[in-house]
């Protein structure tokens, strides 16, 4: 992301960096203040910033079986694009576990933690709030879905507490299993 500011706003890298992570903070993603600061092409940026490489990811085939167990409609909802998380569930063995994968595309280049976003995302899968859980690693990303009546499970190696995460784990597979 740095290098692709770097070239496009024709910036060094320390002050690409700088605004790469100043976007990310105030915008809830860097992609959303290159739009609202500099006018630029979502297409273009997202294409660029996910071509990488996904050679550090494992299959995890328990996670597969967990997520798979759940009941009910799974979706994918990410600020990256829909593209790239399905190469991301590919290198993850997690293929087929969803029924739906959204990206920021699909709510009209608004990021999460946009409250707009979540409604666009989550009206064109006709997700009812009240009968459904987010997982996130961003605990930003849920106050939203909390505010709207969303359970909330925050993923990641360190807790963060905040009124709108009600759950955290560091195991999603261990987490799922005890669910069940």
């Amino acid at each position: 992301m740095t290098a692709w500011v770097m070239q496009a706003l024709q910036v060094q890298k320390a002050e690409a960096d700088r605004l790469r992570r100043h976007y990310w903070q105030l915008y809830g993603t860097t992609l959303a203040g290159l739009m609202a600061e500099h006018n630029m092409d979502p297409e273009g940026y997202l294409h660029a910033v996910h071509d990488i490489r996904f050679d550090a990811l494992q299959p995890d085939p328990d996670l597969a079986a967990q997520i798979s167990a759940l009941p009910g409609r799974r979706i994918v909802y990410t600020n990256g694009s829909a593209p790239y998380a399905e190469k991301v569930l590919a290198a993850r063995g997690l293929t087929g576990c969803f029924h739906a994968i959204y990206g920021v595309e699909h709510a009209g280049f608004r990021p999460k933690p946009e409250r707009a976003a979540f409604e666009t995302v989550f009206a064109r899968d006709g997700v009812d709030p009240a009968r459904a859980a987010m997982f996130e690693d961003d605990p930003r990303n849920l106050a939203a879905p909390h505010a709207m009546g969303m359970r909330t499970v925050h993923v990641a190696p360190e807790p963060h507490e905040a009124p709108h995460i009600e759950h955290h784990t560091d195991d999603l597979g261990g987490f799922l299993a005890r669910l069940r």
